[in-house]
């Protein structure tokens, strides 16, 4: 078990808010004990001698797929408004993703 780092209530608190989480007292003190272990958990692996080692990025022998950046017919609006959770054709409503902050 790597060692666990210390880390606030608070800090745990700041990063819920910033994910858009609600968590409760109970779900605050259980994830600042594991939020502690994982960094603990990180801290121990920067610590290892990768002198050597090639960066892996797909353990896969793949690639991805990268098709050409051109404009193409978009998603009819019927098809749009089956497959959205959230209708008022023709608009689609999507959660609000500004204001209060809405990064860092």
């Amino acid at each position: 078990m790597p060692d666990q780092i210390a880390i606030s209530r608070e800090q745990v608190e700041r990063v819920a808010h910033l994910a858009r989480l609600e968590l409760t007292p109970a779900e605050l003190d259980e994830n600042t004990t594991r939020l502690g272990a994982l960094l603990g958990y990180v801290e121990r692996l920067s610590g290892l001698d990768l002198d050597g080692v090639e960066p892996l990025s797909n353990p896969l022998d793949a690639t991805n797929r990268v098709d050409a950046d051109e404009p193409r017919n978009p998603l009819p609006t019927g098809t749009l408004m089956t497959l959205a959770p959230d209708t008022h054709p023709p608009f689609v409503q999507v959660p609000k993703v500004l204001g209060d902050g809405g990064a860092a």
